[in-house]
Parts: C-alpha cells; structure tokens; sequence
C-alpha cells in the first residue's frame, strides 16, 4: 500500500454508514452489516501499514484492555495484547483462578470491579455450547448497566475473541489474508473455498472457526464446500444461514460427506478438525453435571470415532485436484509426521504452505485494533487522516 492507496482506504472510510459501530461491542459477524465488516479490514489495513510507515497509532494515554481467556491460546492472545498496545492501552489478564470469582463473585460485579479504567474486554470463550456467547452478552450488558448508573466512566467494549458461535477475530483475519492473496475482495466472488473436517488424535474442539468461516465467506458470492464425515454436523442455524447468506449474495453453499469432492477445483482449502455438534451437547451437560467418568468416557467414544475418519488428511494427492488452491489453517494444525503420527495435514502440504500460515496469522492484531477502534473513535476517518498528517489524537471517554 503506497501513500496515495493509503489515503484512498481512508476517504472510503469516510463515505461508509457505519455510525452504529461506535460504542457497541464485536459478537458476531452476522450481526455486522457487510459496509461494517468492510470497514474492519479498511482500518485494519490502514493501522498496518501505519506502523510499517513508523507512524504511531497510539490514540490513548492510559486505560485498559482486560484479555479473558477461558481456553488456552497463543495467536489470539498475542494478537489482542498487541493491538491494545498499537493504540496506546495497556493491557491486562484476568485470571480467574487469582480472583474473588473462585468465592463465587457474579459476572455483573466481576464486569464492573475491572472496568473502571477499562476501555476494551476481549473475550475467549468456546468449549462449551450455549456459554460463551451468553456469558459475553452479560459481561456487556453489565458494564452498560454500570455505565448508565454512573459507576463506569465509559462503557468498555466487548470484543469476542472466540465462542462457541463464532471466531470473527479470525474470519476476518483470514479474509484479510485472501483479499492480499488474491488482490481484491472482489478477487474473491466466484472463488470455491472449501470448509473441510480432517482427522486429529485430540477430542473437543471447538465448532467456531468453521461456523465462523462460513458465514463470512458466504456473504461474498463464493462457492463454498462444507464437508464433514456423517455425524459431525455444525450448529444447524449457522449451517442454515450459510445458505441462505450465498443465495443473498450470488455464491453457493454446497454440503458434502467427501473431502475429496470438497477439494476438486477449489481455490482455497481449509482442513480443520472439529467435534460434532452432538458430542458439543453432550459435553456441555455432562460438565453442567460435573460427571468426570460420564466426560472421560465420552472422550474415548469420541476418539475411537474419530479413528474411522483417519484418511481424512488433506494430503498432496488431494492438492492435486484443486485448482492451485490456497492453504489456509487458523493454527496450530495437527500435522501428519511433525506434530503427530496421523493429523489434519501431510507434512509436505503444510511446510510447503507454513509461511502462508503465518500471514494469516499476522493479520489478526491489526483486526482486533481495528474493531477496537472503530468502536471507540466517533469519526474514524477524520481521526485516521489527522493521524497520516502529524496531528496527534487522543481519545477522551471513548469520543
């Protein structure tokens, strides 16, 4: 991006509707309008290549970002706590284990006990169906709560960083990664991406990122392949507003048992292991339960069911029957001979595709500082240009 382009993506900026975006929380890509999602990546890029210019985006001189993380991550954390620092906050992690949550504190008085300086919460949490987006909407609804009774300051954002529903985080970074991989976003219409189940010797991963790429891409006028041995269905409404999302935009949402017919002439593929929707189900009763034998033995069924499915690799003689596809992974993957004996993809189709990972990857800090923005800054456009042109800003109580 020279300057010239830089200045373009801010001025298309400026004639987008996307007002609503300020002071209000990033949940769900579907719950974005495409002019909002659009904006994400239009900022993201813009902060990106900023900071490749040396021109410091930090509009805050103090404040929070509270990272919390109810699963493991290492690309997701690091990218919030980098976009918090792009834009000057510093950041924070909750851990619960350190905190009165462990005596019992509710969810209401733990949102309002962090936020009193707090501009951004991000939140990861996606192993248990019908929880994380739940709980997100009440962290929200309590800050919002505290802010209008006059104990917050400001009303901090909530930034999903992965639930059970969604992953928009790295949808978008993914999106972001085939737009400069292709070299457009309408590069992408017509394209054939195909969402495919692979093999992996671990149990219970989580429905997001699959359900998350699927919605997204869907609103793009692609083709889009889901494939999924018999019995590792998705959230049914995710799979049905799929559908109803490629219809809308002139693409296709295709379903199929095969990988290899989800492979054949694809432009992008995207092999990634995941646990059944009804295993998901029964998990999350079984832990609401706290049956430990009912949850190991669950684990072993699901194992020995994952085992029926092991050639489901994406392999080289699967990568010949693309069309020149693209390799995508959210990271990190079950790799055949490296990370495990059997996995979700050979060796030699990943390494020769390792370096592509880690672009998609890098895009993601810039995603998040970019929803983080945009839900802070009022006119981001004009913050944005008065940034390119010397003029430090600050942003006063999220104005």
């Amino acid at each position: 991006m020279d300057l010239k382009e830089l200045q373009a993506g801010i001025e298309l900026l400026s004639s987008m509707d996307i007002g609503r975006m300020f002071c209000d929380d990033f949940l769900l890509t579907w719950d974005k309008t495409e002019k909002e999602l659009r904006a994400v990546i239009t900022v993201a890029d813009i902060l990106r290549e900023m900071r490749s210019r040396n021109i410091s985006t930090r509009i805050y001189d103090s404040g929070l970002a509270v990272a919390i993380f109810r699963d493991k991550s290492t690309r997701t954390r690091f990218s919030f706590l980098s976009a918090a620092n792009l834009l000057g906050l510093a950041a924070q992690d909750l851990d619960e284990t350190k905190t009165q949550i462990a005596h019992g504190e509710t969810v209401r008085e733990t949102a309002n006990m962090i936020s009193f300086l707090t501009e951004v919460i991000g939140i990861r949490d996606d192993m248990y169906l019908g929880h994380g987006h739940t709980y997100m909407q009440e962290v929200s609804r309590a800050v919002r709560e505290g802010h209008g009774q006059g104990v917050l300051p400001r009303i901090p954002t909530v930034v999903n960083l992965q639930c059970d529903l969604d992953h928009p985080t790295q949808s978008l970074s993914d999106l972001l990664h085939l737009i400069h991989h292709f070299g457009s976003l309408e590069a992408l219409r017509g394209k054939t991406i195909a969402m495919s189940w692979a093999y992996s010797p671990s149990y219970g991963k989580p429905l997001s990122v699959p359900q998350g790429v699927i919605a997204l891409v869907s609103r793009l006028g692609m083709r889009v392949k889901l494939a999924y041995p018999e019995g590792y269905s998705l959230v049914p409404s995710i799979e049905d507003l799929a559908e109803k999302n490629a219809a809308a935009s002139g693409g296709a949402f295709l379903k199929t048992h095969s990988m290899a017919e989800a492979f054949a002439d694809a432009h992008i593929v995207y092999p990634k292991s995941w646990a059944p929707y009804e295993v998901m189900q029964r998990r999350t009763e079984l832990l609401k339960t706290g049956d430990s034998r009912g949850l190991d033995e669950l684990e072993s069924e699901c194992l020995e069911l994952n085992r029926r499915f092991i050639d489901w690799e994406c392999s080289e003689e699967l990568m010949e029957r693309t069309n020149n596809a693209l390799y995508l992974h959210c990271l990190p993957a079950d790799i055949s001979g490296v990370s495990c004996e059997h996995g979700e993809v050979a060796g030699s189709v990943f390494e020769r595709f390792r370096l592509h990972t880690y672009r998609q990857a890098g895009y993601k800090p810039y995603v998040i500082a970019a929803m983080m923005f945009l839900s802070k800054v009022s006119n981001p456009a004009a913050v944005l240009s008065r940034i390119l042109r010397g003029r430090p800003v600050r942003v006063v109580h999220g104005a």
